[in-house]
């Protein structure tokens, strides 16, 4: 068995009073996607800057491929590709500039990292684009562009830091599409993202960091066999939403959550605890508007293990 493409161990880090990391600790296989996600402010995005060698951590340690990122900084750099939260491409240069020269920085030949530039800017449809100042192209168009700028050098170990920020569907598709390619090829990504479907279906295993501490790291599957197999929604008048939160819960336990008018029950026995739930609220006089069943999700685990909507996960400055 080979040995983990990126190691941490016990990573601290600090900003002042703020403990931003906080003895975080996991573990990638070669040849994966693996999720780190949380709410804003969480410490994703710091974790990230250390594992890319552009933080120095307070305390523990991080490997990527065997290398440490504090003692092996420069030689982690010639083995990772990082796509950020914000495009970091040179707005002066064209599209087609800006990755060729990527290929001079990683040190490449020209007859390597030019065909390269080409393959990368068709891959992401900017080809009629390529001649063009970066400074004329739309949000989602330098989006794409950076993240092509990841990837020139073929790194075998890749960080995409909500890269999917600002692409529209059929963009977004296609570099899940590249990223599934990059994995089946031996790249090891690790991502952070704000679409839940995304990690769902990217990520081999996800670990989610909340106060800046891991509280979960399991496959995506598992974490939603947690909350059982069936998930209940009942829409009721938002100002009898408290009131029937108590009535559920002193009826079928502490399963019920709230958010807004909406009541979410997870259970093993969808069916029972339906029945239940209609009719206590029934019994005290409550009239349901609305009405959903269906399997657990990743908006589901992620509202029950950090209290918070799946609209802030993994935003701005995790």
């Amino acid at each position: 068995m080979r040995d983990a493409a990126i190691e941490v161990d016990g990573l601290t880090k600090r900003f002042g009073a703020l403990l931003a990391v906080d003895r975080v600790s996991f573990e990638v296989a070669p040849g994966t996607v693996f999720g780190l996600l949380g709410p804003n402010g969480a410490g994703k995005t710091t974790c990230i800057r250390i594992l890319t060698t552009i933080l120095r951590p307070d305390g523990g340690t991080a490997r990527i491929l065997g290398l440490d990122v504090v003692g092996d900084a420069r030689a982690v750099r010639h083995h990772i590709g990082l796509a950020g939260q914000y495009a970091a491409v040179d707005p002066n240069l064209t599209g087609r500039e800006n990755l060729e020269l990527m290929g001079r920085l990683a040190q490449l030949r020209p007859r390597d990292y030019r065909p390269r530039a080409e393959e990368l800017l068709a891959g992401f449809e900017l080809t009629g684009a390529a001649g063009r100042p970066v400074r004329q192209y739309s949000g989602g168009m330098r989006r794409r562009l950076d993240v092509a700028a990841a990837l020139v050098a073929r790194p075998p170990v890749l960080f995409l830091d909500e890269p999917t920020t600002g692409l529209d569907p059929r963009s977004r598709n296609e570099l899940w599409a590249l990223i599934r390619r990059l994995v089946a090829e031996g790249t090891t990504v690790l991502l952070t993202t704000q679409y839940l479907e995304e990690a769902d279906r990217l990520t081999d295993r996800i670990a989610v960091i909340d106060h800046g501490r891991v509280i979960v790291d399991d496959t995506a599957a598992a974490l939603k066999a947690r909350l059982g197999t069936t998930v209940i929604e009942l829409t009721v008048d938002e100002a009898e939403a408290q009131r029937c939160e108590a009535v559920l819960a002193a009826t079928v336990g502490p399963c019920v959550e709230r958010e807004g008018a909406t009541l979410r029950l997870r259970s093993g026995d969808g069916p029972q605890l339906l029945i239940a739930a209609l009719h206590a609220l029934d019994g005290a006089g409550v009239a349901v508007s609305g009405l959903a069943v269906r399997e657990p999700s990743l908006d589901d685990v992620f509202l029950h293990l950090t209290g918070g909507a799946p609209a802030v996960m993994a935003g701005a400055a995790g």
